[in-house]
């Protein structure tokens, strides 16, 4: 199948219009003939129309989120920043499908293509049709490996707690490693704290796709008692292991997790000390100010602005020093970041530093530092600002004229906005 046939479906089922069990089996006799990645493109956009938005069709396994903070301070508007990130949703569980729609689905459930058992999977698992946990509960006991890896994939789709047994045996016994890891995936989905013991133990599977996998399903599920299981997996071999597992206690935001990810921040991949400093900034203790400031100090750049950007999350004067220095960084996006920081945290000993930011040489650096004394509210830094409201840049003058104006207890102006412009991005 070529694009020719794919650009029609994809038009069909983005205008939602009605499906057929014809044209449903029509469509999947074609995909079963198709390239993998064309079935696998047009197999997202009917599990789509089935109710299902979410993880990657290509890799059913694992849905990793992709933390993405992006602090943007705008004065008359609020503070910023944030631990935003890719969320995952469901487009709405409720649509009414054609009973021979999902009869269709079903017919090919035990089909030889995997792409094509998965499209069926997911819609049937979004629909909760009579039988269908029996249905995947039975594939999953089923002596083809590829079909077991189908049923867990089901059974995490429905969500159903009677399938935590039958999953966690599946984890724990199963000798193909794509089983164990959809196992794994679908415990994260049913977000069950008796899960956290199987999937404790699924971090010493040979396999790292498993491993990987339970410390995503261990952040999922969101519980202080996983912070111990997954600071063994800070030592894994697999830097992806060792990603996921810090992404997941940055998701659990327990502060015993602090002291556990130290070890990370000095881990000899940047991405690894990058993700630590996001988690950090997620848990928000003061206790990780000390790993940060030697993160600030970070030869990658990515990895200061994430540190910068997690001391302006916790929100404590300890950070002050640290990010001072920072304001004199070689990179103008690092010195405006630490600004931003230092307005977040409104602590007074930061005045001095920025009033010298003022007169840096990046015009984005010198607004957000008169944002940064806006919010911090000292007399102290009157003369620099009204020094600054002579700034040949429109955006600094405006900064400062309303960072007087909160020193003075005047109205807020809403017109007067400081953007910063580094967007801090963890990939794990």
């Amino acid at each position: 199948m070529t694009a020719p046939f794919l650009a029609p479906l994809l038009l069909v089922l983005q205008t939602r219009g009605p499906m057929d069990s014809a044209t449903v089996t029509r469509v999947l006799n074609e995909l079963r003939t198709s390239d993998s990645t064309v079935c696998a493109l047009a197999g997202e956009a009917l599990t789509n129309y089935g109710g299902f938005w979410g993880h990657s069709f290509g890799q059913p396994g694992l849905a990793m989120p992709q933390p993405m903070p992006t602090p943007m301070p705008m004065p008359g508007g609020g503070g910023g920043g944030g631990g935003g990130g890719v969320h995952f949703a469901m487009h709405g569980r409720s649509r009414d499908v054609d009973p021979a729609v999902l009869r269709a689905f079903r017919a090919v459930i035990r089909d030889d293509n995997r792409c094509i058992r998965n499209i069926a999977a997911r819609v049937l698992g979004n629909h909760h049709d009579s039988g269908t946990y029996d249905l995947f509960l039975g594939l999953l006991r089923d002596a083809r490996a590829d079909l077991r890896e189908t049923g867990a994939l089901g059974l995490g789709e429905l969500e159903d707690s009677r399938a935590i047994s039958p999953l966690s045996d599946a984890l724990s016994r199963d000798d193909s490693p794509a089983v164990r890891m959809t196992a794994a995936w679908a415990l994260g989905e049913i977000e069950e704290k008796v899960s956290i013991e199987p999937l404790s133990r699924a971090l010493n599977d040979r396999a790292p796709e498993v491993r990987r996998t339970a410390a995503w399903a261990l952040g999922e599920i969101d519980d202080a008692r996983a912070v111990r299981p997954l600071s063994t997996a800070l030592d894994d071999q697999a830097v992806e292991v060792r990603l996921t597992a810090v992404w997941a206690l940055g998701e659990i935001e327990d502060a015993s997790a602090v002291p556990v990810l130290a070890p990370a921040a000095k881990d000899r991949d940047p991405r690894v000390r990058q993700q630590a400093a996001w988690a950090l900034g997620e848990i928000e203790s003061a206790q990780g100010i000390s790993t940060l400031e030697t993160l600030v100090r970070d030869p990658v750049a990515d990895v200061r602005k994430t540190a910068i950007w997690a001391l302006g999350e916790i929100e404590d004067g300890g950070a002050v020093p640290a990010l001072a220095t920072a304001l004199k960084d070689s990179d103008p996006d690092v010195r405006a970041l630490s600004a931003w920081a230092l307005g977040e945290i409104e602590n007074g000993a930061a005045v001095e530093p920025l009033l010298v930011a003022l007169k840096d040489s990046d015009e984005d650096v010198r607004a957000t530092a008169a944002w940064a004394l806006g919010e911090i509210e000292s007399p102290r830094a009157f003369d620099g600002l009204t020094a600054a409201q002579r700034d040949e840049v429109g955006s600094v003058r405006r900064a400062a004229t309303w960072a007087l104006r909160q020193i003075d207890d005047n109205d807020d102006h809403h017109n007067v906005r400081v953007r910063v412009r580094p967007r801090v991005k963890v990939k794990p």
